[in-house]
């Protein structure tokens, strides 16, 4: 019988365990944001605008709010539409691409004492990366991210369908997932990938031995030249964790794979959130810079 992703003692412990912390939390949040000196070497290359139909606010509000934090540069990095799904609640549609560029250019051109970027998130079909980067031909982004929310088809990161978990495999699912991570980094053509160990959104858990799953996925990382981002939506999240998990991090540093920082930001007031958290990981981590971009170069910076 196949197990659900709560099948397990274990399973359980962990659930409740999350649930606790993520309370917790939120109920620190206040208190632990970073004072604008502590920002000051840092960026956020994770925000989307609302095209992407999941997300809230208006562009402007996101750079204010990361002006108010102290945030020296940030970058835009919304959802590529996806060419052969169709869902306005996950990305924009084919036609408003140019349109995203237009917003973020004319942010980018506006004296507001800060950098920002054009990134986009890009997802990994192993099939279909020819057809998705020429749809994106001739946009000058600043970098762009890899991502893999679907494994086979199945859109395992949507919030709106976890009854598709239900009769799934844990295991399974954690192995395929890097097995498609591994191939993004190899052969997605991408400068960084997004949100790391991602498959944990939700909170189910493996019992498959999950080190050699980051030492295969930080070796693949570290062969293609591709970066990863401390992700700290996964905190807002079941799994109440950053992507990647430190364990993960700590393996990916011991290979020199660069890093950057990203809040996976819906709504203004989530720019920069919970950095205390990937501050502290990229101590504990032994990283002492962190990867940014121009026009898909990587220019290390201390923090």
């Amino acid at each position: 019988m196949a197990k659900g992703p709560y099948t397990t003692v274990r399973g359980q412990v962990l659930r409740v365990r999350r649930g606790l912390r993520r309370r917790r939390l939120e109920w620190t949040r206040g208190r632990r944001e970073l004072v604008p000196r502590q920002f000051r070497n840092l960026v956020d290359y994770h925000i989307h605008t609302k095209l992407c139909g999941h997300a809230v606010g208006e562009p402007g509000d996101y750079v204010r709010e990361a002006i108010r934090k102290g945030l020296p540069e940030i970058g835009f990095s919304d959802h590529m539409p996806l060419l052969r799904i169709r869902d306005r609640h996950l990305t924009m549609e084919p036609d408003q691409l140019s349109h995203y560029v237009s917003i973020v250019d004319e942010l980018r051109h506006s004296d507001g004492g800060i950098t920002v970027r054009l990134g986009i998130e890009m997802d990994y079909f192993p099939d279909q990366m020819d057809e998705i980067w020429a749809a994106a031909q001739g946009i000058e982004f600043d970098y762009v991210y890899g991502a893999v929310h679907y494994i086979d088809g199945w859109g395992f990161g949507d919030s709106r369908r976890l009854s598709s978990y239900q009769g799934r495999d844990p295991d399974e699912t954690y192995e395929r997932y890097f097995d498609l991570f591994c191939r993004a980094a190899r052969e997605g053509g991408f400068d960084i990938m997004a949100h790391p160990d991602l498959v944990k959104k939700h909170g189910i858990v493996t019992s498959v031995p999950i080190d050699d799953m980051y030492e295969t996925a930080a070796r693949a990382l570290r062969d293609a030249g591709v970066a990863i981002e401390i992700n700290t939506s996964g905190l807002r999240m079941r799994a109440a964790e950053p992507y990647p998990s430190l364990p993960f991090l700590k393996i990916c540093a011991r290979h020199g794979v660069a890093v950057t920082l990203g809040s996976d930001a819906h709504a203004p007031h989530q720019v920069g959130m919970d950095f205390d958290i990937a501050l502290r990981m990229l101590e504990q981590a032994g990283i002492s810079e962190i990867a940014t971009f121009q026009r898909r170069q990587r220019i290390m910076r201390g923090i």
